[in-house]
């Protein structure tokens, strides 16, 4: 018999070899010859497609698993092999086989499984099954939970990017563009000059200008020009980076010592507030969280943190207005409430406290928390206890691709004793921990579902609300999607109850990856498929939208730093009448820290270069023609919802297209 069989190599830097590599067919009836590929250096250039025939004595019957082997020839490099076909000439069969890994080192095997995605039941051949325990026994040996730090989520065992095994490592071009993106926001828009003025204040507002001329957006455009006004202040609740701390207020918190006649003024004149609040116009944010996290020291200067209420009006003419502000959650007599009949001064600097919170809990807590740390326990689990040839991997591969690598980059360059946290941010060091702590204690499962967290905030009809309107529509896609595929494996709940790798995926997620978490509202197993399709689309959905909402944004709206300052270098007022310019500059952050803030979210907001869109699949996991129709149906639904996001936001002086999903990546990657 012969086989003409296709090896096709990575298309990114240094995907070739110029090492051997061999090939073994294996099927049920025995396997081929072991066959040389190839003149070492002539094959398995980088894009490569090349075909070759491999010989067997024999018919082997349905091919299982195909057997690459790397040997060095004179200098031994990587390989990375994207996948293997195999088809017999004047037969109508054929096998796929993806592969999609690095093969790394002298004298190294990778078997690949036939490309049909299989449950454990699927399989009934011994050397099925021990490939699939043999695979998960080398996963978990190179991928370990660590508690990185206690009560938080655990994570990958790495002190660093370093540490991660290839598969798990950003590709060459990636791994270049995020070096050298920082340093061209420091160098190339000369930051660097600024940002060694350390300590020196900015001496008036418009000052910031001076850092605001080549790395811009229109929307950071827009900031700038619109920071100060009320209804630009409560639009950035909806559709800003932290677009989900707004809540309905019932009725004022005891702590919040607001009354009517404060805000009367703000109100419709034929109306009062406890008549708003009846009516569910009035809302809160309030960032209670905040409140004794111990305060950063950067260069021997102590920096201030607040921890806000800020009471907010949706009025029928100007939109969702701030109406009071306090900036304590323990008031004693003394404690102002600040309102928009303030001093034009004192309300803006009671404004831009409240933004300094949003920052901090907005990086902390909806981004790194709630997106990264929570798509990497899931990510770790994958890794440990799905085999390449199961369902539910081939589902989730692409959506956790390259997480590994910008988690533990972030633990190491970003929120670290030594990282940029620490020189800029109010929160950097102990602050930033404790923050995450009490972000993680109150996480629930529940609040991960786009429709039962506006619905518990008591935001489902506030007008505007462009980033719940198109969370809901992008949850219902990513849930029709997954909806799809899990069918297509699973027909009945029993499946789902019986397949042993999958309760051991949730069980290491449950009790693993959210350890400590009684309140979570994660069961450690599943039960139906129902309860499968949920998770998976609030795994996918938290890897791609929830994480652009976060992510993708920063830059519009921190990079006016006045409108989100990263930093307060002075205390909350507690006289109205004393605020002063020279005071607002003096809590602003200095000119250095300003610099540091405006490149940052530069660096981590901007789009992508190697960006691979939600629904688009480079890697080709799913074979089955079933399953890719139901991709081609996903991808359908998406450039309609792309369609219906262009065409609302036509004409719209102030567009919210963070959710559009050309603009959404297909995984967790910066």
């Amino acid at each position: 018999m012969e086989y003409k069989v296709t090896v096709a190599t990575g298309t990114s830097k240094y995907s070739g070899t110029n090492n051997y590599i061999y090939l073994t067919l294996v099927g049920e009836r025995g396997e081929s010859e072991r066959t040389v590929l190839d003149n070492p250096g002539l094959d398995f250039c980088r894009g490569a497609v090349d075909d070759y025939t491999v010989k067997s004595s024999a018919d082997l019957g349905p091919l299982i698993l195909v057997r690459l082997e790397k040997q060095k020839f004179y200098v031994e490099d990587n390989w990375f092999c994207r996948y293997v076909k195999v088809s017999i000439p004047g037969e109508r069969r054929s096998y796929s086989f993806p592969c999609y890994r690095w093969l790394v080192g002298d004298k190294v095997i990778v078997e690949l499984r036939e490309g049909t995605a299989k449950k454990i039941s699927d399989d009934t051949l011994p050397l099925e099954i021990s490939h699939r325990t043999t695979e998960l026994l080398e996963r978990q040996k190179i991928y370990r939970w660590l508690a990185w730090a206690p009560g938080i989520p655990k994570c990958i065992d790495a002190k660093s990017e370093a540490d991660l095994p290839q598969d798990a490592r950003f590709d060459n071009e990636k791994r270049s563009d995020f070096v050298g993106s920082l340093q061209y926001a420091l160098l190339e828009l000369s930051l660097k000059r600024l940002a060694l003025m350390f300590g020196k204040s900015w001496e008036d507002l418009k000052d910031f200008k001076k850092i605001f001329w080549t790395l811009k957006s229109p929307i950071a455009e827009y900031t700038m020009n619109h920071w100060k006004e009320d209804s630009f202040f409560g639009y950035q609740f909806l559709n800003g980076s932290n677009p989900r701390m707004i809540s309905r207020c019932k009725e004022l918190p005891s702590n919040f010592r607001v009354t009517g006649d404060m805000v009367q003024s703000s109100l419709i004149p034929t109306t009062t507030l406890k008549e708003e609040l009846k009516k569910g116009n009035i809302f809160l944010v309030d960032q209670a969280i905040m409140d004794g996290i111990p305060a950063n020291v950067i260069r021997d200067k102590a920096q201030h943190i607040a921890a806000p209420l800020c009471l907010l009006y949706e009025h029928p003419e100007k939109g969702l207005i701030p109406i009071a502000i306090q900036l304590e959650q323990k008031p004693d007599k003394e404690t102002p409430i600040f309102l928009p009949s303030d001093p034009p001064l004192a309300w803006l600097l009671a404004k831009m406290w409240v933004r300094h919170s949003e920052f901090q809990i907005f990086q902390v807590l909806s981004h790194l928390l709630r997106t990264h740390l929570v798509a990497e326990v899931f990510c770790v689990a994958t890794l440990r206890q799905l085999p390449a040839v199961h369902p539910i991997y081939k589902l989730l591969a692409p959506h956790l691709r390259y997480t590994l690598e910008i988690n533990c980059r972030s633990r190491s360059q970003l929120i670290s004793s030594e990282g940029i946290f620490k020189s800029v941010v109010s929160t950097g060091g102990d602050g930033l921990l404790i923050l995450a702590q009490r972000g993680y204690k109150v996480l629930t499962y529940r609040s991960f579902q786009p429709k039962f967290d506006f619905m518990d905030r008591g935001v489902t009809k506030i007008k505007d609300y462009f980033y719940r309107d198109h969370s809901m529509m992008l949850w219902d896609v990513i849930q029709n999607f997954v909806s799809g595929i899990v069918s297509l494996y699973y027909k009945s709940d029993l499946e789902v109850e019986q397949d042993s790798e999958i309760q051991a995926w949730i069980n290491d997620v449950a009790v693993e990856g959210f350890v400590d978490l009684p309140h979570f509202g994660l069961a450690s197993e599943l039960k139906t498929k129902e309860e499968l399709i949920t998770l998976l689309s609030m795994v996918i959905f938290t890897s791609t939208s929830q994480h652009a909402a976060t992510n993708n944004g920063q830059f519009d709206w921190c990079a006016w730093v006045p409108n989100t300052p990263c930093t307060m270098r002075c205390p909350p007022p507690t006289d109205k009448d004393a605020v002063t310019m020279d005071m607002i500059m003096d809590t602003l952050p200095d000119i250095s820290q300003s610099c540091m803030q405006m490149a940052i979210t530069w660096h981590l907001g901007r789009a992508q270069p190697d960006a691979i869109p939600l629904g688009q699949y480079v890697e080709q996991y799913f074979t089955e023609p079933a399953a890719l129709k139901v991709i081609d149906q996903f991808r359908k639904e998406l450039k309609e919802l792309e369609e219906h996001i262009i065409a609302q936001n036509e004409g719209q002086e102030l567009p919210y297209l963070y959710l559009s999903p050309s603009r959404i990546e297909n995984s967790i990657t910066i």
